[in-house]
């Protein structure tokens, strides 16, 4: 490579120096005048005198220990010596050898023309394009109106005028200046001298022009143009190697200037362009930003759900070329792009951006590979200025004719190919095209698999979401160096073509490919981050899922490109033997699907002196499956706890989250014990209360995280009255004295055998219980508990538990029957519930004075030991709108039915209307606020 520096004097000029010196030195052989000879040696002393300064300076500028791009301006000194030689007089009689030496030399060296003698013009022997083809041009003008009004609305847009009246930080008004390199790429198109008269008149100066010949036919011509404008600003840089596209903007980050202008070798600017240029790369809106008078707007998604070639004929999906004579299209107010082509202006630092990542090809594609990097890496996006029409000063190429001939030009297929795969892969790692900006898709669940073991282990899942009906799902693998496309495509089952369509199905981040081989985490954490950030802020899935143990760095950008999202979406972490316990994830709605991580559930047991009976529990607990959700556990014992039971849950191991354990110094009794065993740190936190002779199922908080994600976080289904979900379902009615039996699959056959359904009767053999509702039940119970239970003001018609005593039960069936509260039921053959009660001695089946006679079948129930999903109607938990309700007798009551009997009895803590008021609380504190309407 060379670097040619432009002297800065004529060589005649040097040699002529050179003549008189050397004749000063002689002795001529001919005697002059007196009078002339005076003049003429004084005249050639100080002319020897002012060269040798002249020459000294020369030196030193071009020594290699110099910064060539710092060269101060020095042709003062030329002007000077063309104005001395201009006064001397030389009697024409005067010739010696000298002079016939140097005449000699100067024959020799061709001297430096000035640019009219050595610019050549680009013939342009063609009318601009223009198309009659009328359904095209309103095509293109409909998406080209669609794409302005949707920027209006969601980032604004300015005209020209609106944008040289924004605060900017290169005011030509104030005190800086911006330096501005300019690189100007040439190969064969005479083009040069034009671009370089255009930005001599700038009514903003450049700092530096260099004129780049790479692998050139022209190069000796392009040198002898650079040459001739004599200007040390003025640069060129020469090889005999072709960098193609990409070498200019690596010789851009050798620049010193705070910005960077790159013009293909068919733009020549207007002279205002610098000054555009600059004001607007230094406002707020726009400094992070690439500006160019060029674009391209990339295709859309067409019916049959894939994207055409950028270059399909007769096609509005296949996107927008702007500004575009050939249309009428200009532009008018500033429109934003998918990259830009034939020139670029930016920050010298934006422009390392574009080797963050290894392009697909060097051939070709810098211009898209510019703008995908600067939007994935820096947040930039790419921007065509407006112009205005009545003045060609304004526009970025004022003859447009010549950049618009190789949109026009048959290419060759291969490349389009090519560019057709860069941009598709450029998609489908995380760029945001203008497409996905406007048409913002919305999906169920994203897959992430960085093997292919992984990609076998997530595939029941995907599977059932890709089937079930109105679910979308598509899967993201890392690429050929750890998970490549067509082997993920085999482990699927899908055919391999799949990795080659333009189509959503799956994306592949060539993750090796981009960042090549580092022993070091950062590329990958880097590549996996960039484009899943963007791929989620284009999709918008309600969950990202992966394997639990997928690799610590990937976790963590999943991780943190899942948080990037306003939207929300919840990175769902599942352990391997996990997926397929989970597949009625697929059936939840896209709107619970968010909530996947938010609720907390905790453990509460209470135990006392039944090692047996806990050890049971423990074991049936440690059993289940949790599918990797932290769950606290807690163990809270009476003052009177045996030595057994403490030497137990002090060893305890619970891997599923921590463990407390709490114990009373003074006897509380069951009433406290229960009670007082869990209250909510906030508003997603659950309590499962667990007395020690209950046994759960291991599907039990499978059941528990499926209902609060159906019934309660999603909020288009969710129901306010829904107080708890219950593990059991009861055989007995309860309340009533004579506690008939009780088949709640015969009393729902009508409806579905195995539906769920909603109970006004709490259950205290396995629940839990919501916050809001325990808050109140806090409060409640502390107005309204008496020792006597005939005191208690609040008397339900015809219920066996008015006369319960000591009963923490009692107070909630009551403040539930008041205000019109209801717990959610299991529901399956021979009532095989989630938990079991095995009725064992305790504070209630061995007091003294509970005559009630207990027949163990009547209470304990099977476990449900396999997949319950296909018991459920349509294997699924129905609408929340088509679960049945019944009051505290069971009998069938609407929701509205039960809050009107609530309000019918009138005995809360709150004196309101009998008719159409209940209490509401506080949701916080559980304080009574006010009486509410419910009709």
């Amino acid at each position: 490579m060379g670097f040619f520096r432009n002297p800065n004097t004529r060589s005649r000029d040097y040699l002529e120096g050179m003549m008189f010196s050397d004749y000063v030195g002689a002795k001529a052989k001919v005697k002059a005048p007196k009078n002339g000879s005076s003049r003429l040696m004084t005249a050639l002393t100080c002319l020897q005198l002012l060269f040798a300064v002249y020459a000294t300076f020369l030196l030193y500028y071009m020594s290699p220990a110099v910064d060539l791009r710092t060269k101060p301006e020095f042709t003062w000194a030329t002007r000077i010596a063309r104005n001395m030689k201009q006064l001397m007089v030389i009697p024409p009689h005067v010739l010696g050898r000298y002079q016939e030496a140097a005449s000699l030399i100067k024959a020799e060296i061709p001297p430096i023309n000035t640019p009219s003698e050595v610019c050549e013009t680009e013939k342009i022997d063609f009318l601009q394009k223009k198309s009659n083809d009328v359904q095209m041009i309103k095509l293109k003008r409909e998406l080209y109106d669609e794409v302005r009004d949707f920027q209006s609305k969601a980032i604004g847009t300015e005209t020209l005028a609106e944008l040289m009246a924004m605060k900017s930080e290169w005011d030509m008004r104030g005190p800086d200046r911006p330096k501005v390199t300019v690189l100007l790429n040439h190969f064969k198109r005479k083009t040069l001298c034009s671009q370089l008269d255009s930005l001599l008149q700038q009514t903003l100066p450049f700092h530096q022009v260099w004129v780049l010949s790479f692998g050139s036919p022209n190069e000796n011509s392009l040198k002898r143009i650079v040459d001739s404008y004599n200007d040390s600003r003025i640069s060129f840089i020469s090889s005999s190697y072709d960098f193609k596209y990409y070498g200019r903007f690596q010789m851009a980050l050798q620049t010193e200037a705070n910005l960077v202008y790159i013009l293909d070798d068919d733009m020549i600017p207007g002279k205002k362009m610098l000054q555009i240029l600059s004001h607007v790369a230094g406002t707020e809106k726009y400094k992070n930003s690439v500006l160019g008078s060029i674009g391209r707007i990339l295709p859309f998604r067409q019916k049959d759900f894939t994207f055409p070639s950028y270059r399909k004929f007769r096609s509005k999906e296949a996107g927008l070329y702007l500004p575009d004579p050939a249309y009428d299209i200009t532009v008018d107010k500033i429109v934003q792009v998918d990259f830009l082509s034939s020139s670029w202006f930016l920050s010298a630092e934006l422009v390392k951006s574009l080797f963050i990542e290894t392009p697909l090809t060097f051939m070709t594609g810098e211009d898209l590979h510019l703008s995908y990097q600067l939007q994935k890496y820096m947040n930039a996006g790419s921007f065509v200025l407006p112009v205005d029409p009545t003045d060609k000063e304004t526009w970025g190429d004022s003859e447009h004719r010549l950049a618009y001939v190789s949109e026009t030009t048959v290419i060759f297929k291969d490349i389009v190919q090519v560019r057709d795969d860069q941009w598709w892969r450029a998609l489908t790692t995380g760029y945001v095209t203008q497409w996905a900006a406007m048409y913002p898709q919305k999906i169920d669940a994203l897959f992430y698999a960085h093997s292919i073991n992984e990609v076998k282990a997530l595939a029941p899942l995907l599977e059932k979401f890709r089937s079930t009906a109105g679910k979308k799902a598509y899967i993201v693998v890392s690429g050929p160096n750890f998970c490549p496309c067509e082997d993920a495509a085999a482990a699927l089952n899908w055919p391999k073509v799949v990795c080659r369509e333009r189509r959503f199905k799956i994306f592949d981040l060539q993750i090796g490919a981009i960042s090549g081989t580092s022993s070091s985490e950062v590329p990958v954490l880097q590549a996996v981050y960039s484009s899943m950030k963007g791929l989620i802020k284009m999709h918008n899935p309600s969950v990202v899922i992966t394997v639990a143990d997928i690799d610590t760095n990937v976790k963590k950008a999943l991780k943190m490109a899942t948080e990037t999202n306003s939207n929300g979406t919840a990175l769902v972490l599942l352990p391997r033997p996990s997926v397929s316990k989970v597949l009625w994830m697929a059936d939840l709605r896209s709107t619970a699907l968010p909530y996947w991580n938010r609720m907390r559930l905790s453990v509460n047991i209470i135990t006392q002196n039944r090692v047996t009976s806990l050890t049971r529990l423990l074991k049936s607990l440690s059993d289940a499956y949790y599918i990797g959700d932290e769950v606290p556990i807690s163990f809270n014992m009476d003052s009177k706890v045996d030595e057994a039971t403490i030497k137990l849950v002090d060893s305890f191991e619970w891997p599923h989250g921590p463990k407390t354990l709490r114990r009373r110094i003074i006897q509380g009794g069951l009433i406290r014990a229960v009670s007082e065993s869990w209250y909510p740190a906030s508003d997603d936190d659950y309590g499962l209360l667990l007395e020690d002779d209950i046994e759960v199922s291991p599907y039990y908080y499978l059941w528990i995280k499926y209902a609060l994600l159906a019934y309660h976080y999603d909020p288009q289904t969710s129901i306010p009255e829904l107080s708890s979900i219950s593990l059991y379902t009861p055989r007995l009615v309860e309340v009533v004295k004579e506690r008939p039996k009780w088949n709640p699959t015969e009393f729902f056959k009508r409806i579905h055998p195995n539906t769920p359904y909603l109970h006004q009767l709490p259950c205290s053999w396995g629940a839990v219980f919501f916050p809001k509702q325990w808050r109140e039940f806090y409060v409640y119970m502390n107005m309204r508990f008496t020792e006597d239970a005939k005191a208690n003001p609040v008397q339900i018609p015809k219920s066996r538990t008015n006369g319960w005593q000591a009963s923490w039960k009692k107070f909630l069936i009551d403040m539930m029957y008041l205000r019109g509260y209801v717990s959610l039921y299991p529901n399956f053959p021979n009532q095989a519930s989630f938990s079991t009660n095995h009725m064992e001695p305790g504070a209630h089946i061995s007091a003294k004075d509970n005559v009630v006679r207990h027949d163990k079948t009547d209470f304990e129930v099977p476990l449900v030991k396999e997949d319950f999903r296909p018991l459920l109607p349509n294997g699924k938990l129905p609408s929340s709108s088509k679960l049945p309700s019944l009051n505290l007798f069971n009998q069938p009551v609407s929701l509205k039915g039960l809050k009107a009997a609530g309000a019918k009895l009138g005995q809360d803590v709150l004196r309101c209307d009998n008719a159409t008021e209940i209490v509401a609380v506080h949701h916080v504190t559980g304080l009574p606020q006010k009486c509410t309407k419910f009709l």
